[in-house]
Parts: C-alpha cells; sequence; structure tokens
C-alpha cells in the first residue's frame, strides 16, 4: 500500500482553467520525491491535492489505500503534512514557540506532549534559540524553519515541501538540504518536494517527476531523468552543473564515471587522479 497515490487526478480551477491533466503519481514509504517543472507547471497545484487543500475535480487521490473525504480530511492532515512556498502563508502566531505549537495543540493532544513535540522539532530544524522571538521579524530561512517545525511537531509520516529553497542564500540551501535529509534518514518520513532548481535534486531525491502544463512527461531515477538533456531542456529545465560537466569530459575521453552528488563527484575525481598517477609511474 502507497503512503500516497493519484489515480487519473485532474484539477480544473474557476473559469475552466485545468491546471492538472490527469496525474499518477505514487509515493512509496521511505521514499525521497522530486517533482521538477518550470513555474506555472502544476507543482503546487498538485500538492495541495496530496492533503484534501484541493479536491479532485475527477480522479481519485488515495492516502494509505483510502480515497480523501470531507469525513476523513482532519486525519489526512496529520498523516501528511505540506510547507508552502511562502512560509508566511502559514506563520501567525505571537512566537516562533507558539506557532511550532499551534498544530499539535489542534490535534488535541496533553500539554506534556506538546511541549516535547514542540521543543523536538525545533532542535531538528535548529531554532532552540529563537523560540521567544516574532516570527513576521525572521529572515526567510529562518520563517522557512519555523514552518517545517510547526509541521514536524505534528509528526507526519508524509512531508510535501513546495519549492523550499525559495528565496533562501547559498548558506540557507545547505542547511535546509541537511534538514530534510535527516528527517528521511533517521526518522523515515517519505518527503516529497518541488523545485525548478535542478543542481538540489540529486542532493535529497532518489525519484523524479518531470512536470509541465499540468502533466507528467517523464518519471524515473536521477540517472534515468538526468541522462535525457533534451527532453529537460523542451520543458525550460536543465541537467545538473556535475552530471553535465563529467558528460563533458567523458565526451573528450577522459574516463570519468558518472556522478550527480557532490560527495560522488568528489570521490569520482580523486579515484581518477589517483589512477592516473599510478598508470604514470
Amino acid at each position: 500500500m502507497h503512503l500516497i497515490e493519484t489515480r487519473d487526478l485532474t484539477f480544473t480551477y474557476p473559469g475552466n482553467v485545468t491546471a492538472l491533466h490527469h496525474i499518477n503519481f505514487i509515493a512509496p514509504r521511505n521514499a525521497r520525491i522530486a517533482v521538477i517543472g518550470s513555474n506555472g507547471a502544476g507543482k503546487s497545484t498538485l500538492f495541495k491535492c496530496f492533503n484534501g487543500i484541493f479536491m479532485p475535480t475527477s480522479g481519485t487521490v488515495l492516502v494509505r489505500g483510502e480515497p480523501i473525504t470531507r469525513e476523513n480530511i482532519r486525519e489526512v492532515r496529520k498523516f501528511v503534512g505540506i510547507v508552502f512556498q511562502n512560509a508566511d502563508d502559514q506563520i501567525f502566531s505571537p512566537t516562533v514557540e507558539q506557532d511550532v505549537a499551534f498544530g499539535p495543540t489542534n490535534l488535541g493532544l496533553d500539554p506534556e506532549t506538546i511541549h516535547h513535540r514542540v521543543h523536538e522539532a525545533m532542535r531538528l530544524v535548529g531554532i532552540e534559540d529563537i523560540s521567544h522571538r516574532v516570527p513576521h521579524h525572521l529572515s526567510s530561512g529562518e520563517k522557512k524553519r519555523v514552518a517545517i517545525a510547526g509541521i514536524i511537531a505534528m509528526e507526519p509520516e508524509v512531508l510535501v515541501l513546495d519549492e523550499p529553497t525559495a528565496g533562501l542564500d547559498p548558506q540557507g540551501v545547505r542547511d535546509l538540504m541537511a534538514i530534510i535529509n535527516s528527517l528521511s534518514k533517521q526518522y523515515g518520513m517519505t518527503i516529497i518536494f518541488s523545485t525548478h532548481d535542478v543542481s538540489l535534486v540529486p542532493e535529497v531525491a532518489e525519484y523524479i517527476y518531470v512536470m509541465n502544463r499540468g502533466r507528467f512527461v517523464a518519471q524515473g531515477t536521477i540517472s534515468e531523468i538526468f541522462l535525457q538533456s533534451e527532453m529537460l531542456q523542451s520543458v525550460r529545465l536543465d541537467v545538473p552543473v556535475l552530471p553535465k560537466l563529467i558528460r563533458n569530459l567523458q565526451k573528450k575521453n577522459i574516463p570519468l564515471p558518472m556522478a550527480y552528488t557532490f560527495e560522488d563527484a568528489e570521490r569520482v575525481f580523486t579515484e581518477t587522479y589517483q589512477e592516473s598517477i599510478r598508470h604514470d609511474r
């Protein structure tokens, strides 16, 4: 049984504007999935269907094998937590700690459990030292962490992040990627995130859906998708810098294995260099 599945999901906005066309998507347990596409591809609309913010015009969204209905939507939102692209859309309490506590409080948990969850969530994202600050006075990166902590405190099994690095500086992006990876690897959350910055994808995702104009035009593993440079260019995306560099060097008869992450590329270059030294001797 998949944690989230869509079957022929179609969503049309008022005015007969169809944003999603017959979407079929699967999120297994412990998965790390990227949905990539240029602005306006339909990523945000799709994500809002995952926990019932939007209900399908036709087709079905299933969570743990059950269709989302008005009757079970409260349980669905405990299970599937969404962090919006703009953190200001979900931060509204007087202090950071109160904001993080909002979700678990609405779940009807006892005060001791709420306290534990809130402080654990703030620790995980590194915002313990700003717990008493006013959220709207924080930087974009800090606001993003507060929004993520608020969802983590509800202990969902699926964390959905809509363009999570939008508006962040390079260090903020690195910090956020580390947080996302820790949630997946240490706590077993299924992570689904969207981005149009393909360079981020290999650092987090294992599987990719490519979206364009409300449709999936490709899906597959990191290597399967990033070998399709023409397809990516056709939807206004590109191959990440590292595999593009390695592919260009391979064309010049430099025998480098393919790598997609910085860590793997560093290893590949080091091993190739050391091998060339041994060969020269």
